[in-house]
């Protein structure tokens, strides 16, 4: 019963927090709906994940930002909305038929097509491009893609950002399962929080969020 009450207080909260501060918005819920429509799986980040992500992109004056992970673009049009223009967001993106999705639904919120690319096949492949092309440092790097893979894209990221830079993972306490975990998509995040709070090259915190379970986002800073 205790537990019953706990879980109806986490839901009431997380409805307060996003009805001050995410509040209905056509181009986001049509993006929602438009990427339902179309068969993508259901795991975008919440409506007040993704004014966090905006906020935190806005707190660091971010010109340029990289987003690994793309899906239907739910998460990328909140990036995109907090670069300072000019500005430009990459997105990174496996399948081609998400690409298409995301594009129509970033170009509807009134994201210019000069402002973002997204950059179709597997990521490590176009993160290595990126590299050997010699792109400009990143100011912000976001990290929604395969859990397994986010060791080596913290790695990824390193390359492709500056001092003062941001990271930021999705999912980073999948539901409290990096205590006990028993499956390897929770034994690499696990391990990817691990080299965060380790690493003296960050300052870093996993924070928890509500959700419909608990889950959390980690917030990186490469000094």
């Amino acid at each position: 019963m205790e537990e019953d009450r706990t879980k109806k207080l986490l839901r009431d909260v997380d409805a307060y927090v996003e009805e001050l501060f995410a509040p209905p918005d056509e181009a986001l819920e049509a993006a929602l709906r438009d990427s339902r429509e179309a068969g993508l799986p259901e795991i975008n980040v919440s409506p007040s994940e993704g004014r966090l992500l905006q906020l935190l992109v806005e707190i660091v004056d971010a010109r340029s930002v990289l987003e690994i992970g793309t899906l239907g673009g739910y998460s990328g049009i909140h990036l995109a909305r907090g670069i300072r223009q000019p500005g430009f967001l990459t997105t990174l993106e496996l399948n081609e038929r998400h690409a298409e999705v995301a594009r129509k639904n970033i170009e509807r919120a009134g994201i210019e097509e000069e402002a973002f690319e997204i950059m179709v096949g597997d990521a490590k492949e176009s993160l290595a491009t990126l590299v050997r092309e010699e792109t400009s440092p990143f100011d912000l790097v976001f990290i929604d893609a395969d859990k397994e893979s986010y060791p080596e894209y913290l790695e990824w990221a390193l390359k492709l950002t500056k001092s003062g830079s941001l990271i930021l993972a999705d999912n980073a306490i999948r539901g409290g399962s990096v205590l006990d975990p028993n499956d390897a998509s929770a034994r690499a995040t696990r391990e990817f929080n691990e080299r965060i709070a380790c690493d003296e090259r960050l300052s870093a915190i996993v924070l928890p969020l509500i959700r419909e379970r608990v889950d959390g986002i980690a917030i990186v800073k490469v000094l």
